[in-house]
C-alpha cells in the first residue's frame, strides 16, 4: 500500500514561515516525481511546486521566491519550505505522487494578517 502523509501545517502570522513535509511510504518509485498543490475555501485546487525524477524544480508564479521545494531520498520525504507567508497562502496543502497518481490527505495552513 502506497501512502503519502503530509505534516507541518499550522497557523502563523503574515511574514512567518512553515515547513511542510510529505512522507512517501510503500514505494520508492512513487517518490521520484512529486507535486505540491493547495486549495483555498471556495477556490479550485492550484499547483504550487514540483520536483521531478531529474531534480528539476518549478514553482507557481505566486510563490516563486518565497517557497522552496526539496527532498530527502533517504527519508522518502519531500519538503515545502514556505517563507514570507501571506494571508492569501491560506489553504489546504496536499502532495501528490505524479508518477503513481496518489494524493495525500493534506495539511492546513492558515496565515493571519
Amino acid at each position: 500500500l502506497v501512502e503519502l502523509v503530509e505534516s507541518g501545517g499550522g497557523s502563523v502570522q503574515a511574514g512567518g514561515s512553515l515547513r511542510l513535509s510529505c512522507v512517501v511510504s510503500g514505494s520508492t518509485r512513487c517518490r521520484d516525481d512529486m507535486r505540491w498543490y493547495r486549495q483555498a475555501p471556495g477556490k479550485e485546487r492550484e499547483f504550487v511546486s514540483l520536483i521531478d525524477f531529474s531534480g528539476r524544480i518549478d514553482y507557481a508564479g505566486s510563490v516563486k521566491g518565497r517557497f522552496t521545494t526539496s527532498r530527502d531520498t533517504a527519508k522518502n520525504t519531500v519538503y515545502l519550505q514556505m517563507n514570507s507567508l501571506k494571508p492569501e497562502d491560506t489553504a489546504m496543502y496536499s502532495c501528490k505522487s505524479n508518477r503513481c497518481g496518489i494524493w495525500g490527505r493534506g495539511t492546513q495552513v492558515t496565515v493571519s494578517s
